[in-house]
């Protein structure tokens, strides 16, 4: 056995006419109990996270309650949303209402544009240069995001997320290719050994060429159902967060005063950089979340994911976007 995951026998709890399926397949009817066996994919993974990963659109809150209730167990015993499943476990599955996805229908020239998007690849991570304005993964009403799309166009069973952007910021979006590299990404993430840089434009001009922004992020819940995020000081839900940012140009579009600036968030909550700047007075130009009343007159965020330092990688980068690099002036120097 060439993978380091440790086995361990699974107790006998099927006949011979029910058998786990492997937790590599996706799952074909919600309606009927589902078994399900741990593979080396997903060995030391996190039952929460085993279970989103694979009953995709359910809500999280009723995954929860699923486990809760009993309806979830791991080698026919109770077990809890912060257990870690092994390799060889067998997890049954109640039935459940979820309405099953037909397979997204990628077209021959969108998978050709998304392969060719890829800026990096090995045995075990690649990395894509996402575009904007399409999601991570599908859900929320869509049928389909990244990842699932490049599931279907490299007809490779495992591919999963390391982290996440927004559906509307550009640029580089780490994809893992085994449950190794997955790991090991995901640690650098936590231990904050990864950093990760950002281009953008910013309305205004600020006086310092450099400085760090440390305010605490707060997310919550507008009346409409959407979520969004603030800076609060007081309240002790409110998490540390911080981003330091350079100022590598000024200039005006459309008679407005703009930056482009590098961000390098030091911590990663949701909307992070676009708070924290909106916070100093240079919000993002074409937010449309918190730059409500933008007059520049361009058409998507000017948000993009520029650079990634990798311990144990080359430096990996990704270019400008033309729809941000044409309204810089012809004398801006890009970072390199």
């Amino acid at each position: 056995m060439t993978d380091d995951a440790t086995t361990h026998e699974a107790p006998a709890i099927f006949n011979s006419k029910t058998r786990p399926q492997s937790a590599d397949d996706e799952i074909s009817n919600f309606g009927k109990v589902n078994y399900l066996e741990v593979t080396r994919h997903q060995h030391d993974q996190r039952l929460d996270n085993f279970l989103l990963n694979r009953l995709k659109g359910l809500p999280k809150s009723h995954i929860y309650k699923m486990i809760r209730s009993d309806e979830i167990r791991v080698n026919n015993k109770r077990c809890k949303a912060h257990d870690r499943v092994q390799r060889e476990d067998v997890v049954r599955i109640a039935p459940v209402e979820l309405a099953t996805r037909e397979k997204p229908i990628i077209s021959t020239e969108f998978a050709k544009s998304l392969l060719a998007r890829v800026v990096y690849e090995d045995d075990g991570l690649l990395v894509l240069n996402k575009p904007s304005g399409i999601a991570v993964h599908g859900g929320s009403g869509l049928d389909f995001g990244v990842i699932e799309a490049m599931r279907e166009v490299t007809g490779k069973k495992y591919l999963e997320l390391i982290h996440r952007i927004d559906k509307d910021t550009s640029g580089l979006l780490m994809i893992s290719k085994k449950r190794s590299t997955l790991k090991v990404l995901q640690q650098h993430l936590v231990d904050k050994t990864i950093q990760k840089h950002y281009l953008c434009l910013a309305k205004g001009q600020p006086a310092l060429n450099e400085q760090r922004i440390n305010a605490p992020l707060l997310r919550y819940t507008l009346a409409s159902g959407e979520r969004r995020v603030k800076v609060d000081s007081q309240d002790p839900q409110a998490k540390e967060s911080q981003t330091d940012i350079i100022i590598h140009d000024r200039f005006t579009i459309n008679s407005q005063s703009v930056s482009l600036i590098e961000a390098k968030p030091l911590t990663g909550r949701t909307h992070q950089i676009r708070v924290h700047l909106a916070h100093i007075g240079h919000a993002i130009l074409g937010d449309d979340k918190y730059n409500v009343h933008d007059k520049s007159g361009v058409h998507r965020l000017c948000l993009h994911a520029w650079r990634l330092d990798i311990p144990g990688y080359k430096t990996i980068t990704a270019p400008l976007p033309e729809e941000m690099a044409d309204w810089l002036p012809e004398t801006t120097k890009l970072p390199e």
